[in-house]
């Protein structure tokens, strides 16, 4: 039997076919929006449709539904607005459509917000939204990986959001708009509120330039960001050095500010594009130092979105009708 997930993150879409193996690929943001690619042309290359049991996806907030649910049962794509930060740019709506209308068996996974029964209340009462779809898909991979009942799970890329499971429930989290920073995205402050109050930019355009990039006077594509960076680091620069120790500080306040809420950590999970990095700065070592006091950290490679997904897939075939305190409507 071979079950299919996929991430649909910031810089491109993600899959992973799981079978005897898995086996893992990724498409870029900008070909999918050029439909220079088609994603499912990518799959059926690999896997007949007729051999797929069942196929989890994840797409944009995931904030018009809170229950895992079969795609033809689920409108507006499972989004309460394609605009706004994090807004919807094209590319992965084209994934959805063809995955959609492919007739192979497919599950939508909702994202975290205030409509999520398993978070904790204050969280619901506090913020509207706490995570897109693929960080549930990343928490159940960090669950089966390690068995840790009780963890913090930072995925660290594009954007950081960080998730505190509790009792092998999801029970909050940090969006990536109100705690740390990733390379491209971070929380809005001042400054920015005062240029959208003023008109001079968008609230997008400001989500997508307070990470990282925003130190490092970086302004190019999402797909280049992270090298950019990286490169800048290697050259010597010391406005990308400060950008990466400025990240990595707020990320170590944002697991230490759940572990203080939270009744007990067993381990933290980092992962991510760069929360998995080792080479050639690395980021997770400096951010496991931060925090290793508080749990063991373990260290996921950035396939976990995409690997929690099929395992999400799986699973359901299999008869499983909650994941980490998300209700399996099917």
């Amino acid at each position: 039997m071979v079950f299919v997930g996929m991430d649909h993150g910031t810089t491109g879409v993600s899959f992973t076919i799981l079978g005897d193996g898995a086996e893992h690929f990724k498409i870029g943001r900008e070909e999918l929006s050029a439909g220079r690619v088609s994603a499912l042309e990518e799959l059926e290359g690999r896997v007949s449709p007729e051999e797929i049991e069942l196929m989890a996806i994840t797409y944009a907030m995931g904030d018009g539904i809170n229950r895992i649910k079969p795609i033809d049962r689920v409108k507006n794509r499972g989004i309460i607005s394609i605009g706004g930060a994090g807004k919807v740019t094209g590319g992965g709506t084209a994934v959805y459509s063809e995955i959609e209308s492919s007739g192979i068996p497919t599950v939508l996974i909702p994202g975290l917000h205030r409509n999520t029964p398993c978070l904790d209340e204050r969280f619901r009462a506090a913020y509207s939204h706490h995570a897109s779809p693929e960080k549930v898909s990343i928490c159940y991979n960090a669950y089966l990986e390690t068995g840790w009942e009780n963890m913090i799970v930072s995925d660290i890329s594009s954007n950081t959001v960080t998730m505190l499971i509790q009792d092998g429930k999801i029970r909050g989290a940090m969006d990536a708009c109100i705690g740390a920073m990733g390379v491209i995205h971070g929380p809005l402050d001042l400054e920015m509120l005062r240029k959208i109050d003023d008109g001079e930019k968008t609230a997008n355009e400001c989500f997508s330039h307070a990470g990282a990039v925003k130190i490092a006077g970086i302004d190019t594509r999402v797909s280049r960001a992270r090298d950019e960076l990286l490169d800048m680091y290697l050259e010597g620069r010391k406005e990308a050095a400060l950008a990466l120790e400025t990240m990595i500080m707020t990320i170590a306040m944002e697991i230490w500010g759940l572990a203080g809420i939270s009744e007990r950590v067993d381990g933290i999970v980092l992962t991510g594009s760069m929360g998995a990095m080792r080479e050639p700065y690395d980021f997770h070592g400096k951010l496991a130092d931060m925090v290793d006091e508080l749990a063991p950290v373990k260290r996921l490679d950035a396939t976990s979105g995409s690997m929690g997904s099929a395992q999400i897939a799986r699973d359901i075939h299999g008869g499983k009708r909650d994941i980490l305190g998300i209700e399996v409507d099917i």
